[in-house]
């Protein structure tokens, strides 16, 4: 039997008080009853978000604007469902349109920014925070979009976002339109400081679909892969030439990694500016004697420096200076055209760094 009153409100006091399944058991057992409408449906999707059903909370969310899809208001409430539950570019189109059908509503806006800040887009995130008052949420969502543009390496959130998206097609985009050679720059360096013959454990730093490892196979004992992308260590999975894959930090993933005779990053060092932690991470993931071999974008001037394309640039200098520091040998420096950018070569460096059979105390 259905409690009398006003459940709306009931269930409003329910989910303040923590009690978010009651309160979605009782906004459903109104609209099963046909006693609620579009703010019952509204009120029930934020009830399951609360109660930790983002997934019951996107059903009703997507059924709501199904059935009322010219309203602002459920166009919010369906970004935000979408938001929690990670479909960031869906999630980006509903709470853009929004703001078309009301420019003023300032919960899709808020809703818009901290969409952008998850994707890693902090200055279209701030674009969005600008336009709202000053509170305290929207002064904390600032600060966040400002400590990520001033890190010294691309926002894990973009840089995961941007693979997810070209995953279906980067194989043809990147070898038919950007004729990237990364991985066959690597292996020719490979073939002259360590030679074709060795079986070597092998990671594959940002392996994405697999090009590099297609490369380095027929020189692997193992060959284990990581990137930040699920769509594309899927993409690498199906070529079945990994013994391992995982989707994780590449820094991250250097602090556990340990035993490798080889480490391969294949244009990934681009989204990192400070190159001292890879390094270091190398440098302990390395068996003595090991080479760590990377690609990177030639900056000119000194240290790094974020490009138009928000890729990192590296200058000589800096490198071999890190190298050093970290306690590699440099093998191999060579410059090279590791892909080109809208029919322009990018102008970059091979780098192939050996770690000494014994690191001189205090180099890493």
């Amino acid at each position: 039997m259905l409690p009398d009153g006003d459940p709306i409100g009931d269930a409003e006091r329910l989910i303040a008080e923590g009690r978010a399944v009651e309160a979605a058991s009782l906004l459903q057992s109104s609209l099963d009853a046909g006693r609620g409408g579009l703010l019952a449906r509204l009120t029930l999707a934020r009830a399951l978000g609360a109660a930790g059903d983002r997934n019951g909370a996107l059903a009703v969310a997507r059924e709501t604007a199904q059935l009322h899809p010219g309203i602002a208001v459920v166009a919010t409430a369906l970004g935000e469902a979408l938001l929690n539950t990670g479909h960031l570019p869906t999630a980006i189109g509903e709470f853009q349109r929004a703001l078309r059908l009301d420019s003023e509503d300032s919960q899709a806006r808020f809703g818009l920014g901290c969409a952008w800040l998850e994707a890693g887009e902090p200055e279209k995130a701030l674009e969005s925070f600008a336009a709202l008052a000053d509170t305290p949420a929207v002064a904390a969502m600032i600060a966040q979009c400002q400590a990520m543009r001033a890190a010294p390496r691309s926002n894990a959130n973009y840089v995961r976002h941007l693979f997810d998206q070209f995953s279906s097609d980067y194989d043809s985009r990147m070898i038919g339109q950007l004729n990237y050679r990364a991985p066959a720059i690597l292996r020719e360096l490979a073939d002259l400081v360590i030679g074709a013959e060795r079986k070597l454990a092998i990671l594959d730093l940002g392996c994405g679909t697999g090009l590099s490892g297609a490369a380095f196979k027929d020189m692997a004992a193992r060959l284990d892969g990581v990137d930040l992308s699920p769509a594309m260590i899927a993409k690498a999975r199906e070529r079945r030439i990994y013994d391992e894959l995982s989707v994780a930090d590449l820094e991250a993933a250097l602090q556990v990694a340990s035993a490798y005779d080889l480490i391969l990053a294949a244009d990934t060092l681009v989204y990192l500016g400070d190159l001292a932690p890879v390094l270091a991470g190398a440098a302990r993931s390395l068996e003595p004697g090991g080479f760590f071999l990377f690609t990177v974008e030639k900056n000119d001037g000194d240290g790094f420096a974020l490009g138009p394309k928000r890729r990192w640039r590296h200058s000589e200098s800096y490198l071999r200076s890190q190298a050093s520091h970290a306690g590699f040998d440099i093998s191999g420096f060579v410059s090279c055209i590791p892909r080109s950018e809208a029919g322009a070569p990018v102008e970059g460096f091979a780098v192939a760094l050996n770690k000494p059979n014994s690191i001189a105390p205090g180099a890493e």
